[in-house]
């Protein structure tokens, strides 16, 4: 049996570690959002109409609403990881939600959700990891055959141990 996996960084103690993953067949077309913590731990989703990025954001949003306490995301998408490394939340709350070139930032409806995770309701618990896609991290791995494949039979799957 696997234990959901744990670390400690910067947020202090021990933290519960989540790979999450987006997948989008066809932008826009069927999609699928994944996280996992370990082979018995883990959810995904699925919309029908959606984009990648979208999906990515959820898995991190569905991620977060199911681990209390100090987590650190692991995510393959620079889209998301440098949201927070960078501080473009920000920029964006600064400007209005506008990005650096005046227009509306994309996506703003799951941003305003994971922003208000991340910096207002939980400040210091959440840390964020970018991660090679489709290397040789085996739960980067799983998070995506999860996200790919609700994204391809549309149904969702969980095993929350």
């Amino acid at each position: 049996m696997s234990r959901p996996s744990e670390s400690s960084n910067e947020v202090g103690g021990e933290v519960t570690v989540v790979w999450t993953d987006g997948a989008c067949l066809g932008n826009p077309g069927p999609g699928g959002w994944a996280w996992a913590r370990s082979s018995e731990s883990f959810a995904a989703g699925h919309e029908d109409h959606t984009t990648n990025q979208r999906m990515e954001l959820l898995a991190v949003i569905e991620a977060l609403a199911a681990q209390p306490g100090p987590v650190e995301i692991r995510s393959d998408s620079t889209y998301v990881v440098n949201c927070f490394k960078d501080r473009w939340w920000a920029g964006w709350r600064a400007r209005g939600w506008k990005n650096s070139q005046g227009k509306p930032v994309a996506n703003q409806d799951l941003w305003h959700r994971l922003i208000a995770t991340v910096v207002d309701e939980r400040p210091g618990e959440i840390v964020f990891t970018w991660v090679k896609g489709h290397a040789n991290d085996p739960m980067n791995n799983m998070a995506d055959e999860l996200a790919t494949t609700a994204a391809r039979l549309q149904q969702p799957r969980e095993s929350l141990r």
